[in-house]
Protein backbone atom coordinates (compact mmCIF):
# COMPACT_ATOMS: atom_id res chain seq x y z
CA UNK A 1 0.00 0.00 0.00
CA UNK A 2 1.37 3.40 -1.01
CA UNK A 3 1.47 6.16 1.61
CA UNK A 4 -0.39 9.29 0.50
CA UNK A 5 1.67 12.42 1.15
CA UNK A 6 0.80 16.11 0.84
CA UNK A 7 3.27 18.99 0.71
CA UNK A 8 2.57 21.68 3.33
CA UNK A 9 4.22 24.83 4.68
CA UNK A 10 4.09 26.13 8.27
CA UNK A 11 5.12 29.52 9.63
CA UNK A 12 6.20 30.27 13.18
CA UNK A 13 5.34 33.97 13.42
CA UNK A 14 7.37 35.76 16.10
CA UNK A 15 6.48 39.24 17.40
CA UNK A 16 7.49 40.86 20.70
CA UNK A 17 8.54 37.59 22.37
CA UNK A 18 5.39 35.69 21.40
CA UNK A 19 4.30 33.40 18.56
CA UNK A 20 0.92 32.70 16.97
CA UNK A 21 -0.88 29.45 17.82
CA UNK A 22 -4.46 28.18 17.60
CA UNK A 23 -6.33 25.16 18.87
CA UNK A 24 -6.76 22.93 15.81
CA UNK A 25 -10.10 21.19 16.41
CA UNK A 26 -9.56 18.43 13.86
CA UNK A 27 -6.19 17.23 15.17
CA UNK A 28 -6.85 18.38 18.76
CA UNK A 29 -3.60 20.24 19.41
CA UNK A 30 -2.05 23.70 19.48
CA UNK A 31 -0.46 24.53 16.12
CA UNK A 32 1.06 27.49 14.26
CA UNK A 33 -0.44 28.66 10.95
CA UNK A 34 0.16 26.63 7.82
CA UNK A 35 -1.43 24.46 5.20
CA UNK A 36 -1.21 22.76 1.84
CA UNK A 37 0.99 24.06 -0.96
CA UNK A 38 -1.30 24.78 -3.91
CA UNK A 39 -0.49 23.91 -7.55
CA UNK A 40 1.97 26.41 -9.09
CA UNK A 41 2.92 27.76 -5.65
CA UNK A 42 6.36 27.51 -4.10
CA UNK A 43 6.66 26.82 -0.35
CA UNK A 44 7.37 30.47 0.55
CA UNK A 45 4.33 31.70 -1.38
CA UNK A 46 2.28 29.04 0.40
CA UNK A 47 3.44 29.94 3.91
CA UNK A 48 2.88 33.68 3.32
CA UNK A 49 -0.63 33.01 1.96
CA UNK A 50 -1.57 30.53 4.68
CA UNK A 51 -0.40 32.76 7.53
CA UNK A 52 -2.36 35.76 6.22
CA UNK A 53 -5.50 33.74 5.38
CA UNK A 54 -5.58 31.99 8.73
CA UNK A 55 -4.44 34.71 11.13
CA UNK A 56 -5.04 38.01 9.32
CA UNK A 57 -1.37 38.95 9.80
CA UNK A 58 0.86 39.80 6.80
CA UNK A 59 4.36 38.37 7.29
CA UNK A 60 7.71 37.94 5.66
CA UNK A 61 9.98 34.90 5.89
CA UNK A 62 13.14 35.31 7.92
CA UNK A 63 15.92 33.57 5.96
CA UNK A 64 17.57 30.70 7.83
CA UNK A 65 19.60 29.16 5.01
CA UNK A 66 22.62 30.25 3.02
CA UNK A 67 21.76 31.52 -0.46
CA UNK A 68 24.09 30.72 -3.34
CA UNK A 69 25.42 33.79 -5.15
CA UNK A 70 23.67 33.36 -8.52
CA UNK A 71 21.70 35.74 -10.69
CA UNK A 72 19.83 32.81 -12.21
CA UNK A 73 17.96 30.64 -11.51
CA UNK A 74 15.76 32.29 -8.91
CA UNK A 75 16.16 30.83 -5.42
CA UNK A 76 13.46 30.14 -2.86
CA UNK A 77 14.23 30.54 0.86
CA UNK A 78 15.02 27.17 2.34
CA UNK A 79 12.88 26.02 5.25
CA UNK A 80 14.45 25.83 8.70
CA UNK A 81 13.57 22.13 8.70
CA UNK A 82 11.20 19.68 7.03
CA UNK A 83 9.02 17.35 9.11
CA UNK A 84 7.03 14.32 8.03
CA UNK A 85 3.86 14.30 10.12
CA UNK A 86 1.30 11.50 10.41
CA UNK A 87 -2.23 12.86 9.91
CA UNK A 88 -5.34 10.89 10.85
CA UNK A 89 -8.05 12.90 9.10
CA UNK A 90 -11.65 11.77 9.67
CA UNK A 91 -12.55 12.80 6.09
CA UNK A 92 -9.41 12.07 4.04
CA UNK A 93 -8.15 9.19 6.14
CA UNK A 94 -4.61 8.50 7.26
CA UNK A 95 -1.88 10.28 5.29
CA UNK A 96 1.31 12.23 5.82
CA UNK A 97 2.32 15.86 5.48
CA UNK A 98 5.78 16.75 4.24
CA UNK A 99 5.85 20.03 6.14
CA UNK A 100 8.33 22.80 5.34
CA UNK A 101 8.85 24.87 8.48
CA UNK A 102 9.60 28.60 8.15
CA UNK A 103 10.22 31.37 10.66
CA UNK A 104 8.36 34.61 9.97
CA UNK A 105 7.88 38.09 11.34
CA UNK A 106 4.97 40.50 10.80
CA UNK A 107 5.22 43.26 8.22
CA UNK A 108 4.52 46.33 10.31
CA UNK A 109 2.49 46.17 13.49
CA UNK A 110 -0.01 43.31 13.48
CA UNK A 111 -3.62 44.30 14.01
CA UNK A 112 -6.51 42.25 15.34
CA UNK A 113 -6.17 38.50 14.89
CA UNK A 114 -8.71 36.27 13.19
CA UNK A 115 -10.89 34.24 15.57
CA UNK A 116 -9.13 31.49 17.48
CA UNK A 117 -5.57 32.83 17.14
CA UNK A 118 -3.49 33.74 20.16
CA UNK A 119 -0.09 35.30 20.78
CA UNK A 120 1.57 32.77 23.10
CA UNK A 121 4.53 34.05 25.09
CA UNK A 122 8.01 32.62 24.87
CA UNK A 123 7.86 31.99 28.62
CA UNK A 124 4.59 29.99 28.43
CA UNK A 125 5.91 27.86 25.55
CA UNK A 126 9.27 27.24 27.22
CA UNK A 127 7.55 26.13 30.43
CA UNK A 128 5.16 23.76 28.61
CA UNK A 129 2.20 25.62 30.12
CA UNK A 130 -1.20 24.09 29.33
CA UNK A 131 -3.27 26.56 27.30
CA UNK A 132 -7.05 26.93 27.41
CA UNK A 133 -8.34 25.04 24.38
CA UNK A 134 -11.74 26.72 24.64
CA UNK A 135 -13.72 23.67 25.70
CA UNK A 136 -12.93 23.64 29.40
CA UNK A 137 -9.67 21.75 29.02
CA UNK A 138 -6.15 23.15 29.13
CA UNK A 139 -3.66 21.38 26.85
CA UNK A 140 0.05 22.13 26.40
CA UNK A 141 1.38 22.60 22.86
CA UNK A 142 3.13 19.47 21.51
CA UNK A 143 6.87 19.09 22.00
CA UNK A 144 7.79 19.73 18.34
CA UNK A 145 5.84 23.03 18.41
CA UNK A 146 7.60 24.11 21.61
CA UNK A 147 11.05 23.13 20.30
CA UNK A 148 10.57 24.80 16.91
CA UNK A 149 9.12 27.92 18.57
CA UNK A 150 12.25 28.12 20.74
CA UNK A 151 14.41 28.10 17.61
CA UNK A 152 12.16 30.71 15.99
CA UNK A 153 12.53 32.98 19.04
CA UNK A 154 16.33 32.65 18.81
CA UNK A 155 16.45 33.35 15.06
CA UNK A 156 13.83 36.11 14.78
CA UNK A 157 14.51 37.64 18.19
CA UNK A 158 18.19 37.90 17.33
CA UNK A 159 17.61 40.19 14.34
Amino acid sequence: MTTVRHFTATGFVVHQDATLLHWHRKVKMWLPPGGHIEPNEDPVQAVLREVEEETGVRVEVVPTGTPIDLEYPEQVHTPYTIEIEDIDDPVQGWHQHIDMIYFCKPIGTPGALNDGWHWVSHRDLASGKALDAGHGDAVPPPKDVRVLAEHAFEVVGGL
